[in-house]
């Protein structure tokens, strides 16, 4: 799907430049990693991709045409998720990704679940974008009350490359459990909330901003319960890690689902300090533009928490320059 559309993309664009002289050597292809598409980065990704693109022979902004960079075509593409993200901006293999803080913090710095691997001292930050929230789903009736009572359980911790298995690995463990003490499973998304649904898991993890895709579609298909991540066990997560921080998800998010004490993280962009700085800040000019602010508003639930207002929260990873540069120049940095 992904490659027939950038095919189309590059097709079309051949074509513009062809049409239209020297368009063709303008355009600018730039990529943003995301995650599984019924989780919240693919849509969010979507829609920032859609904010800063403006392909040749786009109507002028202001006039019904995009408000995105002088002929930049971006494109959202489906990934493990964050340590995936992270891992291919390092590579070279995409231009910028999502992840969550945490997770780009200790790639960064070469620590926590990164311990004895190279600091990953190229990564940058574009933006900080919304909270994520982790979500340990299962059935309403399957007798799970606790983080504890996943003993002997079968459940899902999402892919290792994802955010979420780092998360879950992380909230067993203050728990007193390990991965050990369940019957693993590595499924993303919308498998996980089938397998769910027909009895073959008996919860799973996902961290994401809500309302999630997935969990919208179980909820409404099957009686389901949040399960609280508080107490003791949240209390050794957030007092050991400062990404982490106690956070409800209210009742009513999902259909049929009480409020619920969870934990949540901060979910950000990040790109390489290799990156082109004009670029970047051109990029970064592009998010923050009222008319990125429309589409951020109606694109996606959480696309209102993403404000610049918040751009710099909770940022354990350095500014890339051209964004740093935009901050400067909005007033957000002194």
């Amino acid at each position: 799907m992904i490659s027939k559309l950038k095919t189309a993309v590059i097709g079309a664009a051949v074509a513009l430049g062809l049409a239209g002289g020297a368009a063709a050597q303008d355009i600018k292809f730039f990529t943003i990693g995301t995650g599984g598409t019924a989780f919240t980065y693919y849509p969010v990704g979507g829609v920032i991709a859609n904010a800063i693109s403006k392909p040749p022979g786009s109507r002028e902004c202001g006039e019904g045409g995009s408000c995105g960079v002088e002929g930049l075509i971006a494109s959202a593409v489906s990934s493990r998720g964050s340590v995936d993200n992270i891992n291919a901006i390092l590579s070279g293999l995409r231009n910028s990704g999502f992840a969550q803080s945490d997770v780009a913090y200790w790639a960064y710095t070469g620590t926590g679940t990164r311990e004895g691997e190279e600091p990953a001292t190229d990564l940058r930050t574009i933006a900080a974008l919304f909270e994520e929230h982790i979500h340990l789903v299962a059935l309403a009736d399957s007798g799970i009350n606790s983080v504890a009572d996943l003993a002997g359980k079968t459940v899902s911790l999402d892919e290792p490359g994802s955010g979420t298995f780092v998360d879950a690995n992380l909230i067993l463990e203050a728990n007193g459990l390990s991965i050990d003490d369940v019957s693993a499973e590595a499924l993303k998304g919308n498998a996980a909330a089938e397998a769910l649904r027909n009895g073959k898991i008996d919860a799973f993890f996902a961290v994401a901003g809500y309302p999630t895709g997935a969990v919208v579609e179980l909820a409404s298909a099957a009686d389901i319960k949040l399960v609280p991540i508080d107490g003791a066990g949240a209390d050794a997560l957030t007092d050991k890690f400062g990404f982490f921080s106690q956070s409800d998800i209210p009742a009513g998010t999902y259909e049929g689902v009480d409020a619920v004490s969870t934990v949540s993280v901060g979910a950000q962009w990040f790109t390489s300090v290799n990156e082109d700085e004009e670029l970047v800040y051109q990029i970064t000019k592009a998010l923050w533009n009222d008319e990125s602010r429309k589409l951020l508003d109606v694109g996606h639930a959480k696309g209102q928490s993403i404000t610049p207002e918040t751009a710099l929260s909770g940022l354990g990873v350095p500014l890339h320059p051209g964004a740093e540069r935009f901050y400067r120049e909005a007033g957000l940095i002194e």
